[in-house]
């Protein structure tokens, strides 16, 4: 069984990186709803998710659902990325949520098959190997939340206004808001929201524990991008295979008992043993120095 365990919770090998997608590269794909880019000089690491959908609110419709899991596939091959951040290119807008307009026009047995492929695209932001976070600068409802639950951290401007409210359409989550927020928030608290269909301000959701910041929107509409991209830069530096092995055991640890949680911990741990980042992270601190860690 630990055999099992072990193989199912190795990291894959490092493989050849992308070509460059750099920001620029993107104004060239301006008409896709997801765009690309990875940053340069000293936030090299750091790679942007834009959603960018202005005519329906970066609503998750087929052709959006499509390009984000073009994008996930490719990057989640990419060790070069360090960090991933969900932003929107809509001005007051995260994600509105599931295109309505797009599921009147399917049959039943359409919408189950559309809401299917909506989860498993949240299942695919969940398992990302690196560090994940949602840029929340606007509104985040329904399945937009759902995306921001699926990543790791959470930073929203306190103006921004997020709530799992389909039961307010005739729905209940589908996309994995009925077992990540409850997962988050814990139970009473997950139905208390979701049987509502309560809608948070950002400084609420923060009170609550379902952001990890909130900060005061600027002019721009961009203060939560700003703060999520400071949080990028403080996990940059550290040792990449470290902090992927890290979410690795945090994440598959906290569905058992504590038990083979520790035995998750220990396999993750001797993963990290025989790597050049940990070699480089002793000897750093022997010669008094600053690690440079990359990634092996």
């Amino acid at each position: 069984m630990l055999r099992a365990l072990t193989s199912a919770l190795r990291l894959p090998s490092p493989r050849r990186p992308l070509q460059a997608r750099g920001c620029a590269a993107n104004a060239a794909a301006a008409n896709r709803e997801i765009q690309v880019c990875a940053l340069p000089g000293p936030d090299q690491g750091i790679t942007e998710i834009l959603m960018n959908r202005p005519s329906a609110r970066n609503a998750l419709g087929n052709v959006f659902v499509s390009e984000l899991l073009e994008a996930l596939a490719q990057l989640r091959e990419d060790r070069q990325v360090r960090v991933l951040i969900f932003r929107s290119g809509v001005k007051g807008v995260f994600c509105a949520g599931a295109d309505l307009k797009e599921r009147e026009q399917m049959s039943e047995a359409e919408v189950g098959v559309c809401v299917q492929r909506l989860r498993g695209l949240m299942n695919e932001i969940a398992a990302f190997p690196a560090p994940t976070i949602a840029a929340m600068d606007g509104f985040a409802l329904g399945g937009g939340l759902e995306l921001a639950l699926a990543c790791d951290l959470r930073v929203a401007a306190s103006s921004a206004v997020m709530g799992l409210i389909e039961t307010t359409r005739g729905l209940l989550p589908g996309a994995g808001g009925t077992q990540r927020l409850p997962r988050c928030l814990g139970v009473a608290l997950a139905k208390e929201l979701i049987f509502t269909g309560r809608r948070l301000s950002g400084a609420q959701a923060q009170a609550l524990g379902l952001v990890n910041h909130a900060v005061a929107q600027n002019e721009e509409g961009n203060a939560a991008y700003h703060r999520a991209r400071a949080l990028a830069q403080e996990i940059l530096p550290q040792a990449p295979t470290a902090v992927r092995l890290g979410k690795v055991a945090i994440d598959r640890g906290t569905e058992v008992d504590i038990a083979s949680g520790m035995a998750i911990e220990g396999i993750c741990y001797a993963q990290n043993i025989p790597t050049r980042d940990r070699l480089e992270g002793m000897a750093a601190f022997r010669e008094k120095r600053p690690p440079r860690f990359v990634g092996e």
